[in-house]
């Protein structure tokens, strides 16, 4: 096994005890915050140490490579976006801290996702759709390292999709920018240019974002252990589990424990360091 180690600012002194902790035989560079301990053992010191250093670590077989992978599934709010887009369109309307109330409250899998979003589109009531573009225009914002995992799966390879518990004004824009290959999420019912306050059809929430991933990966032939997906709160778990590496991106504790891997320093481009 390689036990792949990343940080903001990884000391060298840090890699030394890693390796010896690990029984690791040698150190190899990735990147300036990626590094590969070879041949290392697994130990209980080293999720130890990597939380007091503030370090991302993962025991990756050494045989696994990224282009052994064909499908990288993300969710987007928190994950693949450094917001939650329904918080930001709330912002606007200066009801954020209603509705981001709800969203901590899905996140730690207080109470369900679709009642979740169906109590949070309701305050949403009247907003008008030229205020959803202005957040997208002046809110939006990718996760640190997005482009640069986008950027190396493509060239493994990889399709790419956005599935979200959020609404497609934002993820099909996404997929547009950033070239995805595919997108799901909810529709926003919209009358007269000003939102109802409801979604249109079926909410894809937790076990919706599974059965997606599910689909696309028939649509493709792709087996579940070519596919890694990433998400950040309990409505992506089902996803994560349909996936044969689950990471856990600056997440929940409850995903934390459930995913394969955990990134809760770096950007997304950790994702792909950890096959590099």
């Amino acid at each position: 096994m390689n036990l792949i180690i990343q940080g903001l600012d990884v000391n060298n002194s840090d890699l030394r005890e890693l390796a010896k902790l690990s029984h690791a035989d040698a150190i190899e560079r990735i990147t300036g915050q990626a590094f590969r301990l070879t041949h290392a053992t697994h130990s209980d010191a080293v999720p130890e140490y990597c939380a007091q250093a503030e370090l991302d670590f993962a025991y990756v077989n050494a045989a696994t490579k990224l282009s052994d992978f064909k499908l990288i599934a993300m969710d987007m709010d928190s994950t693949l976006l450094a917001i939650e887009s329904i918080d930001e369109i709330a912002d606007m309307q200066q009801i954020k801290p209603q509705v981001a109330a709800i969203t901590v409250q899905t996140m730690r899998g207080e109470i369900s996702f679709e009642e979740s979003l169906t109590r949070r589109t309701a305050l949403l009531r009247g907003v008008h759709q030229d205020d959803l573009q202005k957040v997208y225009d002046e809110r939006v914002k990718l996760s640190p390292g997005a482009e640069r995992m986008l950027q190396l799966a493509k060239q493994s390879g990889i399709k790419t999709m956005v599935i979200s518990g959020g609404f497609t004004f934002f993820t099909e824009r996404i997929k547009t920018k950033l070239q995805l290959d595919f997108a799901a999420a909810n529709v926003l019912e919209i009358e007269n240019e000003r939102l109802t306050g409801k979604v249109a059809g079926e909410i894809i929430g937790r076990e919706g974002k599974a059965q997606v991933l599910k689909q696309v990966c028939a649509e493709l032939g792709v087996r579940r252990e070519q596919v890694i997906a990433i998400g950040d709160g309990a409505n992506d778990l089902a996803m994560l589990a349909e996936a044969g590496v689950g990471i856990a991106y600056h997440a929940k504790p409850i995903v934390k424990q459930q995913a394969t891997y955990s990134i809760d320093y770096v950007g997304l481009d950790g994702v792909t360091n950890l096959f590099a």
